[in-house]
């Protein structure tokens, strides 16, 4: 089964970024950085969904924000918390399907799953420069096998 590659749907990020600045103001790459750890780095949302949805709460008054140390720094509002409590099943709905997007108890495992990959990913980038037809194919078989192993769980 594949997995979307974020763990909410269209018009849900405002929820993630309104929690976020619940828990501590911040300018925008501190947010990108935050929720890149909070989602084991399967998740790093851009600076184009970022900002613009920091805009868009700023207009419709739930952030606010203010000029620390040449940084934007956003701050959650009173309409900002009361908008959150409104919306607390939408926010439990999405903290499910987040909890059922990766496994957060299996992090750990799956943090150094996926070094290991991007080791392969890697080397395959580095050897494939360099192999001649027969090593080629045989760095095929070993990753068409790997990708079957794999998609029978």
């Amino acid at each position: 089964m594949h997995r979307h590659r974020r763990p909410f749907q269209r018009g849900e990020f405002k929820y993630i970024l309104l929690h976020h600045l619940k828990e501590k103001p911040s300018y925008g790459y501190e947010i990108i950085r935050s929720l890149e750890e909070r989602f084991h780095s399967f998740y790093v949302p851009s600076p184009g969904s970022v900002y613009p949805t920091l805009q868009m709460l700023e207009e419709m008054g739930y952030v606010t924000s203010s000029e620390q140390d040449g940084k934007k720094v956003y701050s959650i509002t009173k309409d900002g918390l009361m908008f959150l409590e409104e919306e607390k099943a939408s926010q439990e709905r999405i903290q499910d399907r987040m909890k059922q997007w990766y496994n957060p108890e299996n992090s750990g495992d799956i943090v150094q799953t996926m070094h290991e990959f991007e080791k392969l990913a890697g080397l395959f980038r580095d050897r494939v420069r360099h192999a001649d037809t027969e090593k080629l194919s045989r760095m095929r078989k070993i990753l068409s096998q790997a990708f079957e192993d794999i998609s029978k769980d």
